[in-house]
């Protein structure tokens, strides 16, 4: 590939992606307007639900409605666009809920038993619903693009270079260490301040956040574990601290509406 080619990518990536402005904490993320978030969310979900095994349990189903239909309403504006719906799964083994664009909610059995109370189940639904409002899957997916043109680039600029395979797998390393993890990283502590936003807006305690994260470091003791730097994810203790360090900020917004409900 010639390399005039491969700076038009590289330029198409770029100044093609449109900034995104996250709901609640206001940073400016780097999106291309390429997705369609929605339909990707729902066509995901539906083959979540074909595959998995779909809890009948109904007071698991009521509670997960619950607290779901109210952080839905705390979302209010900032997904515009969802149909939303909350499915339990049952698997006890998967301590674990996600949610996809559209408001496409799903808890497993096992994070139920884990986070006993609404407070605790909020917070966690909160967090997941809160990467689909940063639209973060959009945005790795776009840094994705961008660093896949720059890596053509470079493969071209090194073309006659005796050491162009060595460059390349060292920019193959940078860009995953260097870039795409710190992002993640920075995701999971923005979808946890944002989720402690919606459960306080919901109405219900933020700092079960707190109670949690101590549930999940006892779940995971003597588990081996990535070093940080490595992981997609911020350290159990590192996530407990952030959470401290945000309840100043979201205490007054759970004194506010914890009235209304």
């Amino acid at each position: 590939m010639k390399a005039i080619t491969v700076l038009s990518l590289l330029a198409v990536a770029l100044l093609g992606g449109g900034c995104y402005t996250v709901p609640e904490t206001g940073r400016r993320a780097f999106v291309l307007p390429i997705y369609n978030d929605t339909a990707m969310g729902a066509a995901g979900f539906a083959d979540l639900k074909a595959k998995g095994t779909i809890s009948h349990d109904p007071q698991a189903n009521a509670r997960v409605r619950r607290v779901g239909e109210r952080i839905a309403r705390a979302v209010g504006s900032d997904l515009p666009s969802a149909e939303w719906e909350f499915v339990v799964f049952d698997d006890a083994n998967e301590i674990n809920a996600f949610a996809l664009p559209g408001g496409k909610v799903g808890v497993y059995t096992g994070l139920l038993r884990v986070a006993p109370s609404d407070d605790e189940l909020a917070v966690v639904m909160g967090h997941e619903i809160g990467h689909v409002t940063a639209r973060h899957g959009a945005e790795r997916m776009s840094e994705g693009v961008a660093l896949a043109a720059g890596g053509l680039l470079l493969g071209a600029a090194l073309n006659d270079n005796r050491h162009r395979d060595e460059w390349l797998a060292a920019y193959g390393l940078g860009a995953t260490v260097g870039v795409m993890l710190p992002y993640s990283r920075l995701n999971e502590n923005e979808a946890d301040e944002i989720g402690l936003i919606y459960a306080a807006k919901a109405g219900y305690d933020p700092g079960a956040g707190v109670t949690f994260w101590q549930r999940m470091m006892a779940e995971s003791a003597g588990k081996a574990k990535l070093p940080t730097f490595l992981s997609t994810h911020p350290a159990n203790a590192d996530r407990i601290r952030h959470i401290q360090s945000l309840l100043p900020k979201v205490a007054p917004v759970y004194q506010q509406h914890r009235k209304d409900h």
